[in-house]
């Protein structure tokens, strides 16, 4: 395995796609701190990615404290945190938007969107700024048009891009930041969406399957890779060609 030397902050990264992007960014050398709410995922995510490539900070992405707290941890273990990995995010919520509870999708923005943005102050803050990296949101293609009876979240992720576009446009030239707008990917996080009717859901994709968490894994690696370095500001959708289907 090549040494990188370089290091990457990924939230929500005990499972699903975060632990996907991990994967592949060890696989290429790179040591990475995972975020997440589940000690105990966490745990057994650091495992299998080997304790000499991976540490672990459990906390919630809203919380201020935990994201200080993450990046400090970063910093006194590996000495830099060259990349950000924005994937915490929730969905409490599906139904109509007439009646959505506006308590709930304030709930949303602040672990979709504010947790992004104060993530992305504190890592630019603590090496960034002076260093350089890259920062990668994951978003979706729920941002990027209407989706039946998941509003809040979409609009979240809407927010996310507009996010990305505001962070690369500030943080350049040193800091390059883009976003992945993923369609549905199975995991434990959108089962809902697919579960016990997945040939069906499928069937809505060109290329005839729906995503898995590698394919957004690969596109992190390439976002954050020297093969990128003249690409900031975009939102790269991933979505096995639903978007033809939709006309968009």
């Amino acid at each position: 395995m090549p040494e990188s030397g370089r290091v990457a902050l990924i939230t929500g990264g005990s499972r699903g796609i975060g632990y996907a992007v991990a994967e592949a960014l060890v696989a290429r050398g790179d040591r990475v701190c995972l975020t997440g709410r589940g000690e105990e995922a966490l745990r057994e995510a650091v495992e299998r990615l080997g304790a000499d490539r991976a540490i672990a900070v459990p906390g919630k992405a809203q919380d201020e404290t935990h994201r200080a707290a993450a990046v400090e941890r970063v910093m006194e273990t590996f000495g830099r945190v060259d990349f950000l990995v924005n994937n915490a995010g929730t969905n409490p919520v599906i139904g109509p938007m007439a009646e959505l509870d506006p308590n709930v999708v304030r709930k949303v923005f602040e672990t979709n969107v504010i947790s992004a943005l104060g993530f992305a102050q504190q890592t630019y803050r603590a090496w960034q700024r002076e260093n350089g990296g890259a920062i990668v949101n994951i978003a979706s293609v729920a941002g990027l048009a209407p989706s039946p009876f998941i509003g809040a979240y979409g609009m979240s992720k809407a927010a996310m891009v507009n996010l990305t576009l505001q962070l690369a446009h500030e943080f350049a030239p040193r800091v390059r930041v883009n976003a992945i707008a993923p369609a549905v990917v199975k995991t434990k996080f959108a089962r809902a969406l697919y579960e016990g009717r997945e040939a069906e859901a499928a069937a809505a994709y060109p290329l005839g399957r729906l995503g898995m968490p590698e394919d957004v894994g690969g596109a992190a690696a390439f976002l954050t890779s020297d093969q990128s370095d003249w690409i900031t500001g975009q939102t790269l959708v991933v979505d096995g060609g639903v978007f033809l289907k939709a006309g968009l």
